[in-house]
């Protein structure tokens, strides 16, 4: 198969080795193999609904990247979007310079930047397919949807299953889930086809209102409002009104009270502008302490 090639510069400090060390314990990408040197995938681009795969690996100031179709001005765009190089991180050192905890946190994970979903749309059924539900059990049932009705494609000669684009769930039915998440799934795939679900979209509007409007979809509460901007639509400068995990990670890293109200996490994050996203993603990532330390007794 025809390989089709280009190069995205990062503007700021980045390391894709940060980014797939961060994808071997993510279990929403279905756990991609890896050989440690390329992130390879498949999904349906945002741009037309078409499956492509992609292969990133490492380039000087940089990534390189493989497609198995013609990349255009969208599909590049999207590349960039999933692996947060669409942003000029060159200001982020300087949110760990006001904030002391943020800076130790960045120079633990040097060059780590947010690594999103494939697509909104792909963010938005994910926080439908695991409410109430283990990630990994999650994980496993989003990867049998898109074994069963998503498109294979074949990355550097191994065949990648693409989560099926919104018009195919529209009309899907037997998806293996309850059949409140699954009419949930169907709205969703609607509002995708009306371009709400969209990068351009959602990146276009103030935070506080593409949440509001978010939290308006089928199924769709203030986690995954927050989920589907940040980790979906990649905004830069979000921060989640109601995450209880991120929450308990800021109590423990800042020392402040149980009943801390929201209002005092949104004052803490103030300090992070214009990057309170990436900053909250390295706070998760690193789940502070305990994490950290499980981290190390692994060897990692």
């Amino acid at each position: 198969m025809t390989s089709h090639g280009f190069t995205i510069t990062a503007e700021g400090p980045y390391d894709f080795g940060a980014t797939l060390r961060f994808v071997e314990d993510w279990p929403v990408t279905g756990g991609l193999p890896s050989d440690g040197r390329a992130l390879r995938f498949a999904y349906c681009a945002e741009s037309d609904w078409l499956p492509i795969g992609v292969t990133v690996t490492a380039a000087p100031d940089g990534v390189a990247v493989a497609t198995t179709r013609a990349a255009g001005p969208h599909i590049r765009a999207e590349v960039a979007r999933i692996l947060s190089l669409d942003v000029d991180g060159s200001g982020f050192a300087a949110a760990g310079e006001a904030d002391p905890v943020l800076g130790d946190l960045q120079r633990k994970s040097p060059g780590l930047r947010p690594l999103c979903f494939w697509s909104p749309w792909e963010a938005a059924c994910w926080a439908v397919i695991v409410q109430r539900s283990s990630m990994l059990v999650a994980a496993r049932i989003k990867q049998r949807i898109a074994e069963r009705y998503g498109a294979k494609v074949i990355v550097d000669g191994e065949p990648y299953a693409a989560f099926p684009p919104p018009m195919t769930l529209l009309r899907a039915g037997g998806l293996g889930l309850p059949a409140q998440k699954e009419e949930w799934l169907r709205g969703l795939a609607q509002a995708a086809l009306d371009g709400v679900l969209t990068t351009e979209h959602l990146r276009a509007l103030d935070p506080q209102e593409a949440l509001a409007e978010l939290r308006a979809l089928p199924g769709v509460g203030p986690f995954s409002a927050g989920l589907i901007l940040i980790r979906g639509a990649g905004a830069p400068d979000a921060f989640p009104g109601d995450e209880p995990r991120l929450f308990a990670i800021l109590r423990e890293a800042y020392g402040l009270p149980e009943d801390a109200s929201p209002a005092v996490y949104r004052k803490v994050a103030e300090a992070w502008r214009p990057y309170r996203s990436w900053a909250s993603f390295l706070f998760r990532a690193t789940g502070y302490g305990a994490a950290d330390e499980a981290r190390t007794a692994r060897g990692r």
